[in-house]
């Protein structure tokens, strides 16, 4: 039945299209003119072109020219597990006997944990030097660089920025590999992109995508315009580089978007621009300094455009102004809203922060703000952004036993019935590897009993690859081998 009632409505459409074809064809002023036994051949006419197929980029050129100038990051650092007053077991009590063999044995964490992490990062100049981000390297005691050859390098950490996540490293090595550079600026949302790196320590994954954006300010990272994109990101894709089609890199993988801890669907990337302005810095001086003015800003929407009788909602809305900072001296006022640097507009409140941080302070600018319904011009000092301070610990050695030690006190002499020893505080690096924990006591190293933190410096820099700390913990004395690389 169906069969049949499709047969019959073929032949009625054919002959709809006969007829409107006579039709067509009485009304063309060139058929007219035909005989008519050339009709059948205006009605057989062949069928236009149909549009050529899109064709996708082929990266392979750009992996194969490109993927042995990435590298895979490996570390071995520490972190502080907090010890009883952050057990995961608040409510045993801590001179509970059960408490105390948890604690021995591990079972709850206590004092300095081993921490192994995974990252990227790519090869700027044949000697060595590479790029990775900054929380990639966190907490190192140890930095271990792979080749695509496999060859690996220990790592030195030239500097870190925290404030662009840029780091910066270098390898011992000679005539390596290395990426070409792109300008950020010239791409496009809607350009295909490339990431390069290690999601999961799988070494050398390429993956693509498209920019979904540029100049996107995340909530913790403000100074850094990212381009976000849609390529996948994974763990371990840190420090990793952005390709263009041209095969230059236009940015270092740094944040994803994610509820689930994976690859959802937006990564970002920090312009390769700022990542070399800051190896550039750390090359050069060791350090990077960022400009500061000292305010807290906020997006102007249409009803504040309104409101402070702006016909376009744009700038970046001053909220406070910290006491004494560089804003505060040149005279800037809550409600000001800054729509201009040096000439630069600042068409939202996320373009500021940037602008202001890639300044040398010291620098004079001049700001364009909207007061009162009126502009004006307001010379400013820039000053600096505070770093991040970090006090070293006393009697730290974390070039290779990575250990921080005290002397004894008379007491605590008196209580382990030693005549001499140090303390460990904090265990990490190669001592945490070999199990040493906060409260053992270091009696000797080598075989030569230890008596102070300088002597133990020193020992430990004679040292060959391997060593055996005597150490006593809970009234036992036991040997502990340690692997110092």
């Amino acid at each position: 039945m169906r069969s049949k009632t499709l047969t019959l409505s073929l032949a009625a459409a054919a002959a709809l299209v006969a007829t409107f074809a006579g039709a067509y064809v009485g009304l063309d002023s060139h058929a007219a003119t035909t005989p008519a036994a050339a009709t059948p051949a205006a009605v057989a006419a062949p069928p236009s072109a149909a549009p050529a197929a899109a064709v996708l980029p082929d990266f392979s050129g750009i992996i194969a020219s490109n993927g042995p100038a990435v590298v895979n990051i490996s570390v071995t650092g520490s972190v502080k597990a907090g010890g009883d007053e952050e057990s995961p077991f608040p409510q045993m009590d801590p001179n509970d006997p059960f408490f105390q063999f948890f604690r021995r044995y591990q079972m709850i964490p206590h004092g300095n944990v081993p921490v192994h992490s995974l990252g990227s990062g790519f090869i700027v100049s044949a000697d060595g030097l590479i790029l990775t981000n900054a929380h990639v390297i966190d907490d190192a005691d140890e930095v271990v660089v792979k080749l695509t050859d496999k060859r690996e390098f220990k790592a030195k950490v030239v500097g870190t920025d925290k404030v662009t996540d840029v780091a910066v490293l270098r390898i011992n090595a000679s005539k390596l590999p290395t990426v070409r550079f792109g300008d950020p600026a010239q791409t496009r949302v809607g350009s295909w992109v490339l990431a390069i790196g290690s999601p999961f320590g799988f070494e050398n994954s390429a993956t693509a995508g498209i920019v979904s954006a540029k100049g996107r300010s995340l909530p913790d990272d403000g100074y850094v315009p990212f381009i976000q994109t849609d390529a996948a990101v994974n763990p371990g894709n840190s420090g990793g580089p952005l390709f263009n089609l041209n095969g230059e890199v236009i940015g270092v993988n740094s944040q994803i978007y994610s509820r689930s801890g994976g690859y959802q669907g937006v990564s970002f990337a920090i312009p390769i621009d700022v990542a070399m302005h800051v190896e550039q810095e750390i090359v050069k001086h060791g350090k990077v300094s960022h400009g500061r003015l000292g305010v807290s800003i906020q997006e102007v929407s249409q009803p504040l455009a309104e409101s402070f009788g702006l016909k376009q909602a744009k700038g970046a809305l001053v909220g406070t102004v910290e006491k004494g900072s560089p804003a505060d001296k040149a005279g800037l006022e809550p409600g000001d809203i800054i729509l201009k640097l040096n000439g630069t507009d600042i068409g939202s409140s996320s373009d500021l922060p940037p602008l202001v941080a890639d300044l040398k302070p010291g620098t004079h600018v001049t700001l364009d703000v909207w007061r009162k319904g009126q502009e004006h011009d307001i010379a400013v000092t820039v000053g600096e952004l505070a770093p991040e301070k970090t006090a070293p610990a006393p009697g730290v050695d974390k070039g290779r036993l990575g250990l921080v030690v005290r002397p004894l006190t008379p007491e605590e002499r008196k209580q382990a019935e030693v005549p001499n020893g140090l303390v460990v505080e904090e265990a990490s690096g190669a001592a945490a590897r070999a199990g040493l924990q906060p409260d053992d006591i270091v009696l000797a190293f080598n075989g030569e009993p230890v008596k102070s933190v300088e002597q133990l410096r020193s020992l430990v820099a004679k040292a060959g690859k391997h060593a055996a700390l005597l150490i006593e913990r809970d009234g036992a004395k036991i040997f502990v081998p340690i692997d110092l690389g």
